[in-house]
């Protein structure tokens, strides 16, 4: 195994393509530190960008940047860099979230080291979330099951909600989306996150044009960051009659089990990307806690719900914008 540090070209490649990732309110919470002498690129938690109403136990956050790690490891088994990759590696510092020591291999040019990983890259530029209507196509089985394995592989659990547990998820999804109308600090900390292409060009945040038409039905299967506001001339449409939901679930509820299921997320994500279903999330619920333990299916559910995740066929949603790399990449010695 080669030593030699990785040029600056090459880790502007990594970063941007972890920060590439979603993040909660696409507030890209991460910063990322090299150093050439160690080899190792670390990822740390940006909590400044953090959201203390709806988020205050920081756990979007570490799912945010576990998804970013994700997004790093898949760019350098495309690179064809190993990367040894350790959570939490210095329990005294809760921003230093993980250590990825990067090496070059001597057969490199063979292929990637992960080929299961390198040919989720792809993806990465083409993820997007969608705030649109799906069509009521059913995602086939195969596909469902390359999923719940994509899950697996990064330990956790994934699993489609069942009929029964979709009716009671949508009740949680819409009694939460009540909740936070009804708080003003949630709803201030929500609107701080939305741009206004008109007056600013974002670097982060959730830009207007990115909010997606409102459901008709009032629903509130996607979350809806106008809030309370009446934008001028946002369509008012109808989305699909029967969603489909899963729910991505960790044994445990820990920082480390955050990061986890962020790595999921992404690998989830990207799988689904490479399929051409289209993806967004309704997360309300999770922000609540005495609603976030009613999502586990009564029958079969295990764990602690992440995240859940909308997924169908039907537009991708637009890019939103992301920070320029020298903004969180540091290069030392």
């Amino acid at each position: 195994m080669l030593t030699e540090a990785l040029d600056d070209a090459t880790l502007a490649d990594l970063v941007t393509d972890a920060i590439a990732a979603p993040s909660m309110h696409n507030a890209q919470p991460w910063q990322f530190r090299y150093g050439r002498r160690s080899r190792t690129l670390v990822l740390l938690a940006d909590f400044e960008r953090a959201m203390p109403e709806e988020d205050p136990s920081t756990r979007a956050l570490h799912v945010g940047c576990g998804a970013a790690l994700l997004n790093l490891r898949v760019s350098a088994a495309h690179h064809g860099l190993d990367a040894v990759t350790r959570l939490l590696p210095a329990p005294s510092d809760p921003a230093l979230l993980a250590a990825v020591r990067l090496s070059i291999r001597p057969d490199a040019h063979g292929g990637p080291a992960d080929e299961a990983l390198a040919a989720l890259h792809p993806a990465i530029r083409d993820r997007h979330t969608s705030r649109y209507p799906f069509d009521e196509q059913a995602i086939p089985k195969d596909i469902r099951a390359r999923l719940a394995e994509a899950a697996r592989t990064e330990s956790t659990d994934f699993a489609f909600l069942t009929a029964t547990h979709l009716e009671t998820v949508l009740e949680l999804i819409r009694d939460a989306e009540g909740y936070d109308r009804r708080d003003p600090a949630r709803e201030a900390e929500q609107r701080h996150w939305v741009r206004d292409t008109k007056t600013e060009s974002p670097m982060d945040g959730i830009p207007d044009y990115a909010l997606g038409p409102r459901d008709a039905s009032e629903r509130a299967t996607v979350r809806d960051f106008a809030g309370s506001a009446v934008l001028a001339g946002r369509a008012r449409v109808l989305f699909e009659n029967r969603p489909q939901l899963a729910l991505l679930s960790t044994p445990g509820d820990h920082p480390q089990d955050w990061l986890r299921a962020g790595q999921a997320l992404e690998r989830v994500l990207l799988t689904a990307t490479l399929h051409s279903v289209s993806t967004s999330f309704a997360t309300q619920p999770l922000e609540w806690p005495d609603l976030r333990w009613i999502l586990r299916d009564p029958v079969l559910g295990t764990g602690h719900p992440q995240m859940i995740i909308r997924l169908g066929y039907g537009p991708t949603g637009p890019r939103t914008p992301r920070r320029p790399v020298e903004q969180v990449l540091t290069i030392e010695p």
